[in-house]
């Protein structure tokens, strides 16, 4: 008798700690907030990505059922907010759980529907939610919050070179007129300094409707001009005006740097940014 009860008992304890080997489940909506949610938990954690995919139009997203079960179990979720990603909403809505915790990251850095939604180019979010998330990961799983700790603290540190060259870029060339097809780099170009031109044309394209013939004219004047030095393309979405507006900028030897919205394959936030920022330091370098 005493064998049997010994034996279950030790059933239940390997049991409860296969189950407490489990990773968290986290699923993000992008896979940038993906990726620093695996540098945060590492092997304690399992990250699914649900837009990564660099070569897809973010906007034109539309969730699988595959999607919504990966939602539906997840026991942390992540998403953008400030109406970027509304199906993330919908699909949260669509499977209440009590024990499922939420991080909206644009809540975070207090923005907001009718705020551009591209938060993870201002370079307060990251850090933000990387706080968040070793918090929130360390209440959903006590035992591992020293491992947050440290990859919390191990980020911060990673995230110097990032804030440095920020800092030597607004030096250079900060007041320095620019223009976008989209607002994507808006945050970024504004920790610069860079004065952005074209606003209304920018947030057309961006709501998908088509800008006014005003903004297209002024857009061109200043692409001819030469009124702004770089022209921020988001190489991620390709329209005829926008494809115009590209080709305008090379027939008048105005520098094009790509942008993109989700993280490219290979590459981690940090040495994402840093690429991108140091074609545009180039590109301002030639003027």
């Amino acid at each position: 008798m005493w064998k049997l009860v010994i034996a279950g008992f030790l059933g239940c304890a390997v049991t409860i700690a296969t189950a407490e080997a489990e990773p968290v489940k986290i699923v993000t909506a992008e896979n940038f907030y993906g990726d620093v949610a695996q540098q945060i938990g590492g092997a304690a954690v399992s990250v699914t990505s649900i837009l990564s995919n660099p070569d897809q139009d973010p906007h034109e997203f539309e969730a699988s059922a595959s999607t919504a079960r990966a939602i539906a179990d997840a026991r942390l979720v992540v998403y953008s907010g400030a109406d970027y990603d509304p199906w993330a909403v919908k699909l949260l809505s669509a499977s209440k759980s009590p024990s499922r915790e939420v991080i909206e990251v644009a809540k975070l850095v207090h923005k907001k529907a009718g705020d551009n939604p591209h938060v993870w180019y201002d370079p307060g979010t990251m850090p933000a939610f990387a706080k968040a998330l070793a918090a929130t990961l360390s209440k959903i799983d006590p035992p591992h919050q020293s491992d947050y700790a440290a990859h919390l603290a191990a980020f911060e540190q990673s995230m110097k070179p990032l804030t440095e060259k920020i800092a030597a870029l607004h030096t250079a060339h900060a007041g320095k007129p620019v223009t976008a097809t989209e607002p994507v780099f808006g945050y970024m170009a504004d920790a610069l300094g860079l004065k952005m031109r074209n606003g209304r044309f920018q947030i057309a394209v961006m709501n998908d409707t088509e800008p006014s013939a005003t903004a297209i004219a002024a857009f061109e004047k200043d692409l001819r001009t030469r009124a702004v030095k770089v022209l921020l393309y988001n190489s991620q979405t390709s329209e005829a005006l926008t494809e115009r507006m590209r080709k305008l900028a090379e027939e008048s030897s105005v520098p094009v740097v790509g942008v993109t919205e989700t993280e490219p394959q290979g590459q981690n936030y940090q040495g994402w940014m840093l690429s991108q920022l140091d074609a545009l330091d180039q590109a301002l370098g030639k003027q």
